[in-house]
């Protein structure tokens, strides 16, 4: 078994750390099915990351000379494994970069090793334990939380916009009658008219991200920041809703309800990126483009 350079049996990258001596792949502290071959792939490229591995160089150290076995479909097997575990892929890679015709390359960056804390007088205090074991945003520069609470935020959210969409939908005639109260007539003809089309919009896209956070799909934080502007213009749009309910809560109530609605998308985008912390882009690496496999 490799051990990198830095002598540490774990190594850290992203959300994932690989232990030498268990054997194990852990992401976020939970352990991953990720053995054998594998598993020696991995620990391999991470003994020399930012440089590639060919592939030769693999099959002299995990295939001996005297082992009968259909490498390059071996090889194949054990990288889609490796990048099936990390989230990854081969087209556009974050971890594990093909090489054509030469081998893999590990782009991540790696995080560095703990080091022990020299023995003080007295033992710590657990909040400085806490704050000291808490591991920092690498933009963000917080905390990371519990993925478990960014992610069940994240799904609240989109079940409350739901709610509004279905709502408006259900209520239209009440809607339109609230409209003809207090807008002018073209505005108020107008109004149903919107709460239809974004409501036909929104509905679709809360499902897909309801759907999406469950399931935990490791890319929709790529995906969510190239849908970021189109979700901002949709939830501001729906921030002045509280307006239509003046008669019933109140002018007070509904601006801040609406001043509350209006940072909501920012509040989205932070909780997606706590939830999915992504690697720092790699150096670009002169070569033909990667291919799969």
């Amino acid at each position: 078994m490799a051990v990198p350079h830095n002598n540490s049996p774990i190594v850290r990258f992203g959300v994932f750390e690989l232990d030498l001596n268990a054997g194990e792949l852990r992401k976020n502290g939970a352990k991953l099915r990720l053995q054998g071959q594998p598993f020696q792939v991995l620990a391999l490229l991470l003994d020399r990351p930012g440089e590639v591995v060919t592939r030769d160089e693999l099959r002299q150290k995990l295939w001996p000379a005297d082992t009968f076995v259909d490498f390059d479909h071996s090889l194949n097997t054990a990288i889609n494994k490796v990048r099936e575990a990390l989230g990854d892929s081969a087209s556009s890679p974050r971890y594990v970069e093909t090489q054509a015709r030469r081998g893999y390359r590990f782009i991540a960056p790696l995080h560095p090793a703990a080091q022990p804390e020299p023995l003080a007088a007295s033992p710590p205090s657990p909040a400085t334990s806490t704050a000291r074991s808490a591991a920092l945003h690498p933009e963000l520069h917080v905390p990371i939380p519990r993925r478990a609470v960014t992610r069940g935020l994240f799904g609240l959210i989109q079940v409350m916009y739901l709610a509004f969409y279905l709502s408006a939908l259900f209520r239209l005639h009440a809607v339109q009658r609230i409209a003809d109260s207090f807008l002018l007539p073209w505005a108020a003809t107008a109004l149903p008219g919107a709460i239809l089309v974004t409501a036909g919009v929104g509905i679709p896209l809360r499902l897909y991200l309801i759907s999406a956070v469950s399931f935990d799909y490791q890319r929709l934080d790529e995906k969510f920041g190239r849908m970021f502007i189109f979700v901002l213009v949709l939830d501001e749009l729906w921030a002045v809703a509280p307006f239509l309910l003046t008669d019933n809560i109140g002018l007070g109530a509904a601006f801040a309800a609406t001043a509350a609605l209006l940072y909501v998308p920012f509040a989205e985008r932070t909780l997606i990126r706590m939830a999915y912390v992504s690697p720092a882009p790699s150096t670009p690496h002169p070569g033909p483009p990667p291919t799969g496999g």
